[in-house]
């Protein structure tokens, strides 16, 4: 199959499985309904996604995509902590329009029968936080990035909290939480960039 028409498909299963989940909450999704409103059989979405956490990872990997097509004049000439929340905003901003079914997708991640999840979502997180520190042009390297791993993780889990609750249009609410958390951490952020 030819990629550009594997890709539609693929991004055809993702948007039927949202539209589902936003109807129906992610945790009552089946994989049948969803090829049913792709208008693929079961068959071709198994083909592309061997289940449901795999359309979850699709719907994070756009998020990811928005941070890969950012030019890098967004971030240029700014304060590592401005940088750094330009970058989280914008790969939360990804993710707004199906907020609560985000959410929902995480949650079933962490469900406590689904331990094959766990691992795999420790080096998602790791990956993520390494984007983002790449993405703000952030050049540490050794102990220091290792550090500003451990540093950046913590806020940004803290900040995913408050996204996820934030009923601003705009997530006003985690804007300004996560402003204040890279401020607060401008100084290690500062020796790090």
């Amino acid at each position: 199959m030819p990629t550009d028409k594997r890709a539609t498909i693929r991004e055809r299963i993702v948007d039927a499985a949202l539209d589902l989940a936003e109807q129906r909450g992610w945790a009552n999704l089946r994989l049948y309904q969803v090829a049913e409103r792709a208008g693929v059989s079961l068959a071709a979405l198994g083909a592309e996604f061997r289940d449901q956490d795999a359309l979850a990872n699709a719907w994070f990997a756009r998020a990811l995509n928005a941070l890969e097509r950012m030019p890098p004049e967004v971030v240029a000439g700014r304060p590592a902590a401005e940088r750094l929340h330009v970058v989280i905003m914008r790969w939360f901003d990804a993710l707004a329009p199906h907020r609560e079914v985000t959410g929902e997708m995480l949650r079933a991640k962490l469900y406590p029968s689904h331990p094959q999840h766990w691992l795999p979502l420790i080096f998602d997180l790791s990956r993520l936080v390494h984007w983002f520190l790449d993405a703000a042009r952030i050049a540490s390297t050794g102990r220091a990035r290792q550090l500003a791993e451990i540093g950046l993780t913590a806020i940004f889990l803290a900040s995913l909290r408050v996204w996820l609750r934030d009923d601003n249009a705009d997530g006003e609410r985690t804007r300004l939480y996560l402003h204040r958390r890279l401020a607060d951490a401008d100084r290690w952020l500062t020796r790090l960039a």
